[in-house]
């Protein structure tokens, strides 16, 4: 954001609403915001949206929603997400999100424990999912649903959005000013939203937040990242997630056009169509789309692999001494240059071809990795934040370690605790408390405004973080050593063999992996080798070439690590690990507690009990 824009957006209230606003009145784009339905692309204008928003608000208004009532919002990506949480701000009231993915007991104890009067819900399919889970919240008032043909017949508290927003546009006519009173009541310290944390221990607790906190990252964020009214961004992370709905705050604020995106396994044409030049992912998707792109060209067969291959040497060897401000030589630019231009500019054209850089948070992304997209010419920007302080640091497209979450935006403060190396954070983006938890608030909050982020890291000279893992997953074998295991999986995933891993061997002799084959590659593979490749899942899991074969790929990948940290025996599973099961969290993080009691024979076969 330019400096003249900065200054107009200190001197209007700093609320979430007035900053959006302002900037769809100010931009004014055609393609503010913009969605597919069917085949063809629809658009929304920055004064369309602020019709819509205001419609919304005097809608929920008329249905007895004020200032301090919470309202849930469970959808995928689309635009009336945004509109909702917009209007649902623009009356003070508080956006509580809930994950699509949440198991129904979870939605349940988010329900309650919020007091939520209202809750939106996208359609047939999220209500089938979390109709167990409304039936017995006695508290809800309204069911509002997005799709007009997903409103039940028989439940008179069911409500469409589109009845909503005809029933503000009556009222608008009415008295035009309303809404701009209801804006007027708004303060920077007022609760903007309850998010609850994904729980991989315990129950979700409920993270509150002010529009100051917001606020105040957008302006931290677009001082340090370089984004422009001329940027376009896909959105296809959840936006019920802190990181999408804080990034949305900022695009939204700096006048970007952003595409919605429902899931992922309509990503690869949205960002051929969108061709978005900002966008945010986490490492899962680069890995993903790292072993697709090596197993096409690995597949092509005889020259083409050879130049495949040669090109992502050249690009490992170009992009090491770039960032270790090493000296590339003339030979090594211009191998570089040719590699560009034969393998990784299909690359580029992949995600749309204008992209200028990834914002990825969430998990650490392998150094290997990292280097193969920065050398195709698609940066990636790894940060760090969290639900209880929003955006909290990213590496710069000009000053950039792949290894390191980046240094602290302006008005976070960052330091490592000298007892045992935990990240600390202060700042206005920082949450005030847990909901309904004061012991909980405690814990996380000292009496200095320090908030303990339970991450493990260092700090470089300088002033790159770096973050070696969560505290609580940090284990002891039983010769004393402690294992960092985000670590060595994000190191294991550099494997195109491995679909999903976790690294264990809490109080056993030695480090194994629990693996999740990717059966695909694994099967392609083995054929290739000339081994019997028929069997079910549970067949080939105890076949002794397949553990072998992936076992020396632990071997391999883990190599760069410490001697007791190296992965030696695996243990494969048929299915890969889920939510459902209670494996995984709704942001899909490992439940480490859950998998060492679920697998602990398992791993003391392979790990030494």
């Amino acid at each position: 954001m330019i400096a003249e824009d900065l200054i107009a957006f200190e001197n209007i209230p700093q609320t979430i609403p007035h900053f959006c606003m302002e900037s769809f009145r100010r931009f004014n784009k055609p393609n503010a915001l913009s969605h597919k339905v069917k085949d063809a692309w629809e658009h929304f204008s920055g004064d369309a949206v602020i019709e819509k928003i205001k419609r919304i608000a005097l809608g929920l208004s008329d249905l007895g929603i004020k200032a301090g009532d919470k309202v849930a919002i469970i959808s995928e990506n689309r635009p009336e997400w945004s509109l909702t949480d917009l209007a649902i701000l623009s009356l003070n009231a508080v956006n509580v999100p809930i994950y699509t993915t949440q198991a129904v007991e979870q939605i349940r104890y988010i329900l309650e424990d919020s007091g939520s009067k209202m809750l939106f819900i996208s359609g047939k399919k999220l209500l089938k999912h979390a109709e167990n889970a409304i039936q017995s919240v006695e508290r809800l008032e309204k069911l509002v649903f997005f799709d007009d043909d997903a409103v039940p017949e028989n439940d008179n508290r069911a409500i469409s959005l589109s009845a909503i927003e005809k029933r503000g546009e009556e009222l608008e006519k009415i008295d035009e000013n309303s809404f701009d009173r209801y804006l007027a009541q708004i303060k920077p310290d007022d609760l903007a939203t309850i998010i609850y944390t994904s729980g991989t221990t315990g129950e979700p607790k409920g993270v509150m937040l002010t529009h100051e906190a917001f606020t105040e990252d957008i302006k931290s964020v677009s001082k340090g990242l370089p984004i422009s009214p001329t940027d376009s961004s896909l959105s296809v992370l959840p936006l019920s997630h802190i990181f999408e709905r804080t990034v949305f705050y900022v695009l939204c604020t700096n006048g970007v056009s952003i595409h919605y995106c429902p899931s992922f396994d309509k990503l690869a044409s949205h960002l051929s169509e969108v061709k978005p030049t900002i966008m945010t992912a986490v490492p899962r998707l680069f890995e993903q789309v790292y072993h697709k792109i090596v197993k096409k060209g690995r597949r092509a067969g005889g020259i083409k692999t050879k130049l495949f291959n040669w090109s992502l040497g050249v690009g490992q060897d170009y992009w090491d001494k770039k960032e270790n401000r090493k000296m590339v030589s003339p030979a090594l630019a211009a191998k570089h240059k040719l590699a560009s231009k034969l393998v990784f500019s299909k690359w580029r054209e992949g995600v749309g071809g204008h992209l200028r850089f990834f914002v990825s948070g969430g998990a650490p992304l392998s150094k290997k990795l990292s280097y193969a997209f920065w050398a195709a010419g698609i940066p990636i920007l790894q940060g760090y934040g969290m639900t209880e302080a929003c955006v909290v640091s990213a590496n710069r497209p000009d000053n950039v370690k792949v290894n390191s979450i980046g240094i602290p935006f302006e008005g976070v403060e960052m330091k490592i605790a000298e007892s045992d190396g935990e990240i600390l954070i202060r700042g206005k983006t920082v949450m005030t408390s847990y909901y309904n938890k004061p012991e909980e608030t405690e814990k996380a909050l000292d009496k200095d405004g320090w908030y303990h982020t339970g991450d493990v890291g260092h700090v470089d000279d300088d002033g790159h973080f770096y973050i070696t893992d969560r505290k609580k997953d940090l284990f002891k074998l039983s010769n004393g050593k402690y294992v960092a295991p985000q670590q060595i999986e994000s190191l294991l995933k550099q494997s195109s063999l491995i679909a999903q891993c976790v690294v264990v061997g809490n109080a056993r002799k030695q480090v194994g992996a629990l693996i999740v084959p990717d059966w695909e590659s694994v099967k392609q593979v083995i054929k290739d080798e000339g081994i019997d490749a028929d069997g079910t899942r549970e067949e080939l899991c105890e076949n002794r070439y397949v553990i072998k074969r992936l076992q020396n790929d632990a071997i391999k990948y883990t190599r760069e690590a410490n001697d007791y940290e190296r992965v030696k025996r695996v243990y494969l599973l048929p299915r890969e690990f889920s939510i459902d099961k209670g494996e995984m969290t709704p942001t899909l993080k490992i439940k480490r507690g859950v998998i060492d009691e679920k697998y602990s024979e398992a791993i003391d076969e392979i790990c030494g009990s």
